[in-house]
């Protein structure tokens, strides 16, 4: 299995920490080297008129840097960008493909890593031979460091950095690639190290019971299961932060002199939006499969991409889908995930789930008002909690019980969970005051 490790790491002097320093803005700045050559040539600018991005002489480039950065990080400095541009092209071939719909937004070339003006964005990327890592009492990181830069500060050998926290995965067969950046939004250097684990890590399920997911804009998740569960993951207070968030990005935009097009801050706002919703959704994925797993789930039906972003079109909705809360991101995240449990997740069409009537089928008739689907036959019930109970009926080739009472989960910046029922917890509400599902209706009312 591939998984990361990712931790903070911290310089064991100030020499120490100005080295480090110094070597993520060589690498930033041979990014920008690179990665201008390879846009002029894009853009058919003077000069470079009928040459290919591939034309870029990247030995050159390397020759320059890798008295700073060692041969080998300036090799894997290079090997990162080619990959984020062929990544670019793949991209853009998919949205030119009208018979591809995983791709609905102009992709654009690779950035750069902040400026010289404006401040560098402090990263670099090291060869799996080039950094050892001991896992124990006292962890440390040891980089491989160029000549020059160690001549400049007096250094021999490698570089040494204390590790922070433990990690998830300290036995494994294989390292990758690792990639080191400077974290302005809370002054710390972090590192992320790709592993590859044994298949052995991985649980087996309980038992053999399946879940169907109705991943939404509004509430992220809402889940049921063959038991009778259901779990509702409310989105509408993260995504009021993130927007909060990207106005005041936009108001920073509007203050910039011509011709900038960024600055520290702005670029810190954009990290921070970004951290705080990546490790909202990877607590999202770890709470809702540890659940899963302890209610014997082995199999979970997603949604195909297409369904949710073809019943789309607000714009604040296409923010939340596209921006906000990135589907594609978080199936991918909880396939990921979800293998550790030795849970199998697999894509099967939703289509007219979040329309059909649960009690007499049809779905022309039906109303959606915010979370609430009602139906002239007179059902009344939770609009996504539903949707994932009608796609669970049609997928499962086992009965699905009778529905307990829902839970209702909120984020509060660190975790999904709250005091199981019936001690409730704030964070941890019922979603439905009604017990009762298939012999009569659900109660209406608001959300607690």
């Amino acid at each position: 299995m591939k998984r990361t490790n990712t931790f903070a790491v911290r310089p064991l002097s100030n020499k120490g920490e100005q080295l480090l320093l110094d070597l993520l803005d060589a690498s930033a700045a041979l990014w920008n080297e690179v990665n201008y050559e390879r846009l002029m040539r894009y853009n058919d600018e003077d000069g470079y008129e009928d040459e290919d991005v591939w034309d870029t002489d990247t030995g050159r480039l390397e020759g320059t840097y890798k008295g700073v950065l060692g041969a080998s990080t300036a090799q894997q400095v290079i090997r990162k960008n080619s990959e984020a541009w062929r990544g670019f092209f793949d991209t853009k071939n998919k949205y030119h493909d009208e018979s591809n719909t995983s791709v609905t937004e102009h992709p654009e070339p690779p950035g750069f890593w902040g400026n010289k003006d404006d401040g560098r964005k402090l990263h670099t990327v090291i060869r799996n031979t080039s950094y050892t890592i001991k896992w124990g009492d006292c962890s440390r990181l040891e980089i491989l460091v160029g000549s020059e830069l160690k001549d400049q500060y007096g250094h021999t050998g490698r570089l040494r950095l204390e590790i922070a926290g433990n990690p998830n995965w300290s036995e494994y067969e294989k390292q990758g690639r690792l990639d080191l950046w400077y974290d302005e939004t809370d002054s710390t250097f972090r590192a992320s190290q790709p592993v590859t684990v044994s298949d052995d890590a991985r649980d087996t399920p309980l038992a053999d019971k399946k879940a169907a997911l109705d991943i939404g804009a509004n509430n992220l998740v809402a889940c049921t299961t063959t038991t009778g569960e259901q779990y509702l993951y409310e989105g509408r207070e993260l995504f009021q932060r993130f927007r909060e968030t990207t106005r005041e990005i936009a108001r920073l935009q509007s203050k910039l002199e011509e011709g900038q097009y960024s600055s520290k801050r702005i670029r810190r706002l954009y990290r921070k939006r970004t951290r705080r919703r990546d490790h909202a959704e990877e607590a999202l994925c770890r709470d809702l499969l540890e659940r899963l797993y302890k209610g014997g789930v082995d199999t979970v039906y997603i949604g195909g991409l297409t369904d949710v972003l073809d019943t789309h079109w607000s714009v604040e909705t296409n923010a939340k889908t596209h921006n906000f809360w990135a589907f594609k991101k978080f199936t991918k995240r909880l396939a990921c995930s979800a293998e550790e449990y030795g849970i199998t997740v697999e894509v099967r069409s939703e289509a007219w789930t979040s329309q059909e009537c649960p009690q007499c089928g049809g779905t022309d008739r039906t109303t959606r008002h915010q979370d609430t689907l009602t139906c002239p036959c007179g059902f009344e019930g939770h609009a996504d909690l539903t949707a994932s109970e009608t796609f669970l009926r049609r997928h499962a080739e086992q009965a699905v019980g009778l529905m307990a009472r829902p839970v209702r989960f909120e984020w509060d910046d660190h975790d999904w969970s709250g005091i199981p029922y019936p001690h409730e917890s704030p964070k941890e509400q019922r979603t439905d005051p009604s017990t009762v599902h298939r012999d009569g209706n659900i109660a209406s009312g608001e959300l607690a």
